[in-house]
């Protein structure tokens, strides 16, 4: 009988290309997870890795088997989620991931909500940025994804996940109230706060002041956005933000629409077979009642 963890870690391995990286995302030692896949190959009978310099391949039995157990761990998904449903009340441990800004503004009413209607339910929030917590959410780490995805630069989609996109947030042009008010194009010179070259917002809003004929002078970098609302607020730096930020709520600020209203997608994911667990039904229920 094939073990179902062991199966697991070979479809990470499957996914991630390297041993160090499976035992780094699952928190194994590399050592551990080579057993572990050593056992699996003599539970299998066939080989199931190959060499390559100092990595390691799948062999064709392994992928066949990569395959076949996605489609077991969405039905074993299926499983809990109808003995989940089964039960009088929504109860258990439900494990959130969320980037920032939705955990300041969205996730406080879905959580007080839910401590409401449910009593017995258990919600762990972790701020994770998207194109992390989708990986984690393959690996087992969360139950949900609360995520977020930029105009033009799509997140990953795993295979096994699923996805469900909710409210949309308008992105703008933030400026110091002591600033001239002016448009985008306007701006070319200006000191602008941004997100760190490489990541989906950073590329987003670099395409879009190029869009606009200039290259932006990013003097200030930061993942947090409550930074970048700061140091417009304190007159330093231009930023394109969200409206999940709050920057409505700043009276030092002005707020400049972009060309073609763009906004970022926010959206729930989970585990292919996982929708009709009650915690998951109830915590999508609530996002899509919060104002």
């Amino acid at each position: 009988m094939l073990d179902v963890r062991r199966l697991r870690l070979l479809r990470e391995l499957a996914r991630r290309g390297t041993i160090s990286a499976v035992a780094g995302a699952l928190s194994y030692s590399p050592s551990a997870v080579s057993q572990q896949l050593a056992i699996l190959e003599r539970e299998a009978g066939v080989p199931l890795l190959e060499p390559m310099g100092r990595r390691v391949r799948l062999t064709a039995q392994a992928e066949l088997l990569v395959a076949h157990t996605d489609v077991l761990l969405a039905e074993l998904e299926r499983a809990e989620a109808s003995l989940a449903a089964s039960r009088e009340q929504v109860s258990g441990r439900l494990r959130v991931a969320s980037f920032q800004s939705a955990l300041l503004t969205l996730l406080p009413p879905i959580l007080l909500s839910l401590a409401a209607a449910h009593a017995g339910l258990r919600v762990e929030v972790t701020e994770v940025e998207s194109e992390i917590s989708l990986a984690a959410l393959a690996a087992g780490e969360f139950d949900i994804v609360l995520g977020e995805e930029y105009p033009g630069h799509p997140q990953p989609r795993p295979a096994g996940i699923e996805r469900q996109d909710g409210p949309a947030d308008e992105l703008h042009l933030v400026l110091p109230r002591s600033w001239p008010a002016r448009s985008l194009a306007g701006l070319a010179g200006r000191p602008f706060i941004m997100e760190p070259p490489g990541s989906p917002a950073r590329e987003w809003a670099a395409a879009v002041c190029r869009q606009e004929g200039f290259e932006p002078d990013v003097q200030f970098t930061s993942t947090d956005l409550q930074i970048h609302l700061r140091l417009v607020e304190s007159g330093i730096a231009a930023a394109l933000l969200p409206d999940l930020a709050g920057a409505s709520t700043r009276p030092s600020v002005q707020i400049q629409p972009l060309t073609g209203r763009p906004a970022r997608q926010i959206f729930t994911a989970i585990r292919r077979g996982a929708a009709g667990h009650p915690a998951i039904s109830a915590f999508r229920a609530s996002l899509s009642t919060t104002p």
